[in-house]
């Protein structure tokens, strides 16, 4: 499942993939499906679905737990709501798991997509909105 011959380009893609998702990661919050499961589909020849798998495993892994700390220092990790939606992130992740296994790959690549692109949708709108907001404000005090 997934395997493929382990060749320098392969560690190189490897390499430039987990750093990519781990800068983004520690920057925006993101990474396992946004950067990992596409680049290892698309870069890596990795079927979809062990796409996804590899990209869970790995966010298992405790990769984060620098990041983490970064955020933990400054005060901006809210444990409580932080517990709650990890307790039920495990239950969604195994419904999810199932889902994925039991339906046509091509149809789980456009779903993402979707959510990609309205995720996209909505941070840009409101970076726009903010940044008009921020003009008019010092417009404002400028006068």
């Amino acid at each position: 499942m997934g395997s493929q011959i382990f060749t320098t380009q392969i560690i190189i893609i490897l390499f430039i993939i987990g750093f990519c998702a781990g800068t983004l990661s520690g920057f925006v919050g993101v990474g396992g499906g946004i950067i990992i499961v596409p680049a290892l589909f698309y870069f890596a020849n990795q079927p979809w679905s062990t796409a996804v798998g590899t990209s869970l495993f790995i966010l298992a892994m405790p990769v984060v737990i620098f990041g983490l700390m970064n955020y933990w220092k400054a005060g901006d990790v809210n444990w409580r709501y932080g517990l709650v939606i990890a307790s039920t992130f495990v239950i969604g992740g195994f419904i999810g798991s199932k889902i994925n296994q039991a339906i046509n790959p091509s149809i789980v690549k456009i779903v993402f997509g979707c959510i990609m692109i309205f995720s996209a949708t909505m941070l840009i709108r409101n970076g726009y909105q903010e940044i008009k907001k921020d003009d008019n404000a010092s417009k404002i005090n400028t006068k």
